[in-house]
């Protein structure tokens, strides 16, 4: 299952059938999960954790150390959920200790080639990031994310559940949940709706989201206002999911 021209450090643990291509380098501290494939031509640095069936592509480089000048070698993790699928050219970037100390990403995403994501970002699970999207340092993304290709996230923006992003956006606030955005700078053009619909959101849901983002968009109001309208009018998990992605921005919302 290892090619006899890779090289695994004695100190990573990788499960009974990962498969390891040919010259790729599996550095110590690092943890493969069961079913999982690594690419020729692939660097695994650690401290690092992937779990079971990942699929890595060649010229991949996956658990490095960051690229913040403040980083003195400090023993910081990438941890990767299950699932992933990371293609050819991808950069994974461990964390700094002047953050969280660690690179965290969910299961069933997809990088696609050249993605680049920088250290202590936060990534949930089922993402699409598409080819040569830039991810600065301390980027959160929530699940259900789609980032078209080239598009570039400035670092601590936040990016909400099944938010989408088009092709070569320039991205430097949050994103709230369930919206969709395109340009550089990045503006609003309405909520995601064909993903919402894909993924099985009622229609009451739809419905009463799309009047939500009505609130906050259209009418004028100031963002405190229109959570306040959002909050007396509507009870349902989506639309406190949209209200408390609003609230928790340090940035302030793309507009």
């Amino acid at each position: 299952m290892i090619h006899p021209t890779a090289i695994v450090d004695p100190g990573a643990r990788l499960a009974d059938d990962v498969e390891v291509g040919p010259f790729t380098v599996i550095g110590a501290d690092v943890e493969i999960g069961a079913g999982s494939r690594i690419g020729p031509h692939v660097v695994v640095k650690g401290p690092t954790v992937l779990g079971a069936r990942t699929r890595i592509f060649q010229f991949a480089s996956v658990g490095e150390d960051c690229q913040d000048k403040k980083y003195a070698g400090e023993p910081t993790r990438l941890v990767m959920g299950d699932d992933n699928v990371i293609r050819e050219g991808v950069t994974l970037h461990r964390g700094t200790v002047q953050d969280r100390g660690e690179t965290t990403i969910g299961s069933r995403n997809l990088f696609m080639a050249y993605v680049h994501v920088g250290h202590d970002c936060v990534i949930g699970s089922d993402c699409i990031l598409a080819n040569q999207v830039t991810l600065a340092g301390h980027v959160q993304l929530g699940d259900f994310v789609i980032l078209g290709g080239l598009s570039a996230i400035h670092q601590f923006c936040r990016f909400g559940d099944h938010a989408m992003a088009g092709g070569g956006s320039i991205i430097t606030k949050d994103t709230p949940a369930y919206v969709m955005i395109n340009g550089n700078p990045a503006q609003v053009h309405g909520l995601n709706l064909v993903g919402l619909r894909r993924r099985g959101f009622s229609n009451e849901a739809v419905r009463s989201l799309n009047e939500a983002y009505k609130l906050v968009y259209r009418q004028g109001l100031t963002v405190e206002q229109a959570l306040t309208e959002i909050r007396t009018r509507y009870a349902l998990p989506e639309t406190e999911a949209f209200a408390a992605s609003i609230e928790a921005s340090s940035r302030g919302i793309v507009r």
